[in-house]
């Protein structure tokens, strides 16, 4: 029989707060965290804002920030958000076997401010110098060791002391919802007792901003940053880059009783589908979401009216909320009509490898409150996308099973769904914030 993975611990660093308490705290405030861009300058670009991640630095976990100054901002927000979750879930105090305890996160490549390095290049033309000397004495090979994707895993597994599986998933925008979902599998078929898992990513660098543009994916609302990401509605012109982390403590249940873990949710069921059509499109019917989301249900045994909310990957692009509309429509039939939708991107921003695990600790604190949190800036209907999708204010909702839903470039879609453990043991049920 499948064992049961259960949620101990819970960390997030993100632009609309930086531990669960800020975080919840601004979710149902409907606070945004879009601003002017500041990680480098963007007076030249056509899009100069961002949802960054502020005031925040590994000081605040406990870590020395200058043994992190070769990092990228994201290894510091999946350190912040591990150490959090860690610390939650008493991980410091358990006797827990190295062998069994591993780490699968989802974090995205990061890239360079390359501005400097332009320069460099312009003047070796000028002076004549050559290339390589330049490159030798710009790159510090240190720093390009931190550059590789799945470095925050390796970092956390040493600080924590996991010696089992550990592991990074790299597939776009579905990345860390994959990650939790491969992790729980781990636990469910005895390969681990405790995993963290979750994700970590910021693309706001010339690279990242200056690509998503070029695809025609991103707002251009300079002058509006607060009302520049409109999931669902009819005047949604992109999306916003976000930033950011959220991990978990993932335990099976048997080992969280014997410890006394507090448990927070259990993650019942995960799916995947894939479009097979196009990289930068999504299936127009959305064929690959509807398997992701079927699939979860499936897994967690459950039927589409037992989903009490869906947390939408809810971009804020034309092509996306149209086809995520439809593909709900199609995993949930009728019921779809009947179901809260909301997209918590209209404050983040997008994350990107990072946004399915925001998107669960969203839905995760939802079921520990009984609110769910609403969609920003929606004034305008749009015919194509008729759901509830909870405008502007939060909504008290019975929360037993939540779905998070998330799309990614390439194909890949990927669906979890948390429910409420209910289910009478020595754990203690309630909520408790992470400092």
């Amino acid at each position: 029989m499948k064992r049961r993975a259960v949620v101990t611990g819970i960390g997030c660093v993100t632009p609309i707060g930086t531990n669960t308490r800020e975080f919840a705290d601004s979710l149902y405030a409907g606070r945004i965290g879009v601003g002017r861009l500041t990680v480098f300058d963007a007076e030249h670009y056509p899009v100069q804002i961002a949802a960054e991640v502020r005031n925040w630095d590994v000081s605040q976990v406990g870590l020395n920030p200058a043994q992190w100054q070769n990092c990228p901002r994201q290894t510091s927000f999946a350190m912040g958000a591990g150490l959090q979750a860690a610390h939650q879930a008493s991980l410091a105090d358990a006797r827990i076997d190295p062998s069994r305890f591993g780490v699968y996160l989802g974090c995205g490549e990061p890239f360079e401010d390359f501005t400097a390095f332009t320069r460099a290049v312009h003047d070796t033309q000028r002076s004549q110098q050559p290339f390589v000397e330049h490159a030798l004495r710009i790159f510090d090979p240190d720093a390009e060791r931190e550059y590789e994707p799945d470095m925050p895993a390796m970092h956390l597994a040493r600080l924590l002391h996991a010696g089992g599986p550990v592991a990074n998933c790299v597939s776009a925008c579905v990345s860390s919802t994959q990650a939790i979902g491969e992790a729980c599998r781990m636990i469910q078929f005895d390969e681990a007792d405790v995993m963290l898992c979750g994700g970590a990513h910021s693309t706001i660098n010339p690279f990242g901003v200056t690509g998503f543009q070029r695809l025609s994916a991103l707002s251009t609302r300079n002058d509006d940053p607060q009302g520049a990401v409109r999931p669902f509605d009819a005047d949604r012109d992109g999306f916003v880059i976000g930033e950011g982390a959220a991990l978990f403590v993932v335990e099976e249940l048997e080992h969280a009783r014997r410890r006394g873990a507090e448990i927070l949710g259990e993650i019942t069921g995960y799916g995947s589908g894939q479009d097979a059509y196009r990289v930068t499109d999504t299936h127009p019917e959305g064929r690959g979401a509807v398997k992701a989301m079927q699939r979860a249900l499936q897994d967690a045994n459950l039927v589409p009216d037992q989903i009490n909310y869906i947390n939408a990957h809810g971009t804020g692009t034309p092509l996306n909320d149209r086809v995520e509309t439809l593909a709900i429509k199609q995993a949930f039939g009728q019921q779809a009509y009947h179901i809260p939708v909301s997209s918590t991107k209209s404050m983040l921003g997008h994350a990107t490898t990072a946004c399915g695990a925001i998107e669960l600790a969203v839905c995760l604190l939802s079921l520990q409150s009984g609110v769910i949190p609403p969609t920003m800036n929606h004034d305008s209907p749009d015919p194509d996308c008729d759901l509830d999708y909870v405008p502007k204010q939060p909504r008290e909702v019975a929360c037993r099973h939540l779905l998070t839903n998330n799309v990614a470039f390439g194909g890949q879609n990927a669906a979890l769904i948390v429910s409420r453990f209910d289910e009478s043991s020595p754990a203690t049920v309630r909520v408790r914030w992470a400092a």
